[in-house]
Order: structure tokens, then sequence, then C-alpha cells
């Protein structure tokens, strides 16, 4: 047994953040030392609330820098949730000052951020994770027993997901996600970064052959200099037969779900970004049978609900506290594992040319392996 923790800091005081403190109060070796933000006031609002919500033992400093935290040699690991036009910059100096980096995603603007990225962490020796925390479910250990089964879906042949929220107007004129300067990629980097990494999960990393998107609505908020992407669809093919479809939007009530589909079934998952909140995480396995007796024809359903122990938020089992765990595993163990930044990396390429081909008015972008 050790007492060894992994020591957090947050760079930055977002929304998403607050989640994540309590995800690293729940997580078992891990505390949280400090958070920064470029206003000292607003780190200290920011403490004191999450502190008032979901205390730690040792109440985390505010600091009023970035640079602050970076510096600090008691912190081993930082949580950054800056948005995406300035997330590169941050992402670089904590890797050159030591720090294992959990960041947000889009990771970059780019696969070409992403690789100077990746290179930057390697050149130190940080281990590098993006924040998708589905990643770190026992759902998916479960779902992948029964793609694997070879009887419950058989040979996959199409996956599809959607996700979506309507956003109201003070969202689409004022959050930061309709600025082109802070997230260039719009509802593509801020969703459909989820709906291409469940695919590359299904598939087992497997890039596509070839990918097109559509570009269905863009819109600019209030200050931002271009439009940025608010609906979007995206198609992509694999050499094997299997195809996926996704749809992402600013504008469609929220929908999480997505649908595997094979030769002898498919598994159908409501919430697959966000867990309905529960002790329990649920999916679905259909097998329907048509059967035809003389003149009656009938559609038997044939569904099975598999469920795993947990919590859908804010629990020590949840995925965001499994996340901030499997993390901190690695820094402890001093095994800095490179395939999570070629997951990163994989998910960008796939997200760079749908845009690609969305801008090209839809044509088709192939993928080098």
């Amino acid at each position: 047994m050790t007492d060894r923790v992994c020591r957090w800091g947050i760079l930055g005081a977002a929304l998403i953040a607050h989640k994540n403190w309590k995800a690293i109060r729940n997580a078992s070796a891990c505390e949280l030392g400090a958070v920064a933000s470029r206003d000292l006031s607003r780190a200290e609002q920011f403490v004191d609330r999450c502190q008032a919500d979901a205390p730690f033992a040792q109440k985390p400093r505010a600091l009023g820098s970035y640079e602050e935290l970076l510096a600090d040699p008691s912190i081993d690991a930082v949580y950054l949730p800056l948005p995406t036009g300035a997330r590169t910059a941050w992402v670089i100096k904590a890797a050159e000052a030591g720090k294992h980096i959990l960041c947000e995603k889009p990771v970059g603007k780019d696969a070409t951020e992403v690789g100077e990225i990746l290179d930057v962490c390697r050149k130190h020796n940080v281990q590098f994770m993006d924040g998708v925390m589905f990643m770190h479910s026992q759902r998916l250990d479960a779902i992948r027993q029964v793609l694997d089964d070879g009887q419950s879906v058989g040979r996959i042949k199409r996956i599809t997901s959607q996700f979506s929220f309507g956003g109201s107007d003070e969202f689409l004129q004022e959050n930061i996600r309709m600025h082109s300067n802070l997230e260039p990629l719009g509802c593509l980097g801020d969703l459909g970064w989820y709906n291409l990494r469940f695919t590359l999960w299904i598939m087992r990393e497997q890039l596509p052959k070839a990918v097109s998107g559509r570009l269905l609505a863009q819109q600019a908020g209030q200050g931002s200099p271009e439009p940025i992407p608010t609906e979007f669809s995206g198609e992509l093919l694999y050499p094997d037969g299997v195809s996926a479809g996704f749809y992402c939007s600013f504008l469609t009530e929220h929908q999480q779900w997505a649908n595997i589909s094979g030769t002898r079934g498919y598994v159908h998952v409501r919430d697959f970004v966000l867990p309905f909140f529960a002790p329990e995480l649920r999916f679905e396995v259909s097998n329907s049978v048509f059967n035809i007796q003389c003149c009656d024809f009938n559609m038997e359903d044939h569904t099975r609900q598999v469920a795993v122990t947990e919590y859908g938020n804010a629990n020590a089992n949840a995925q965001e506290s499994r996340m901030f765990e499997a993390f901190a595993r690695l820094v402890l163990a001093g095994q800095i594992d490179p395939s999570w930044g070629q997951i990163s990396m994989n998910t960008q390429r796939v997200l760079d040319a749908c845009l690609r081909s969305a801008r090209a008015g839809g044509v088709q972008v192939e993928l080098e392996a």
C-alpha cells in the first residue's frame, strides 16, 4: 500500500471545472492543491463556491495567474479547461514545466496543433490525456463484451450517433463556444468530438478510409470575427464495409444516443456521453424477429437491458472520477501511456477531414493510414 497521491491544479475557472473539482475529490489517490485564474478574485470565488459544495480536507489555494500554478513544485498534474483557441499554448507551457496534463477537447484547432502538443509532452516525459469521460466508464467494457460475443450484434455494419442541445438565444450570442477566436470548431469540436470518439472506440481506433461532412448551419456570436458550425453531419466509410454517420448541433434539443447495427442485431445507448443520473448505466441489445405464420406477420421485439453498477455523476465510481483515477495511476507509477495522445490525434484527424469536406461542399476526403 502507498499513501502517495497525485496533486492536481486546475488551470482556469471554466464551468466544466466545477464538475471536475468534485471528480478529483471523489477519485482515490487524488488531491486538489490549487486553482488558477488570470483574475485572483475569480479564482477565490471559484474555490469558495466549490469548497462549500464539495469540500476538501485542506482547502485548495486560489492563484491569480496560470504561471504561478505551473511554477508550483507541489503540483504534479494540471486539468486544463481553457478555450480551444488558448489551449495549445498553455498545454505546451504546462509540459515544459514538467506537469502531467489532462485537457478538455477538442485538443487543438487542428491536427498540426495536436502534433505540437504531443511532441512537447514526449520531450518532457509527461502524461497527456483528453477529458472524454465516457472512455473510462465500465459500461464500455460491457458494450465491448456484447460486440465481441459473435451473436448479439454479429458483424458490425453501421454506427450512428447524435449529440445535441438546443442553445438559448443568449447562448448563441454570448457563449464563448460561439466565438471563432475561442472555439473555432463550434458544435463539431464541442459535441462532434464525442461522436467521432465513440465511433473510433467501436472500431478499435481504426481510421476510416474516407469521410464527408455537411455544414448544415453556422452562426457568429457577439464579437466573433467568423461564423462557427452550429449544426453539422458527417459520414465515415471504412474499407471493410462498415459505415458511420453522426449529427451534432447547438440548435436541436438534448439528445445523446448511439446505435451499433450488425448482421444479427444492434446495441442502442440512450446516453453515451452524459449518463442519465442513476446508480446504474444501461444499454439495450435487440435481436428482433420477423415471424410470419400464414396471415400473421409479427415483428417480435427481443430486446434485453444490460446494466452496470455505476453512477451517472458525482460519485466515486462515476466515469469522471474514474478518469482522474486512471490518470493518477499512470502518474504515480511513472508509466507514461502514449496511446491516450494517439487516440486524441486520431479523433482530431477525422474531425479535420470532416470539416475540410464540409467547407468544400461535402466532397469525399480520403485519410491516410
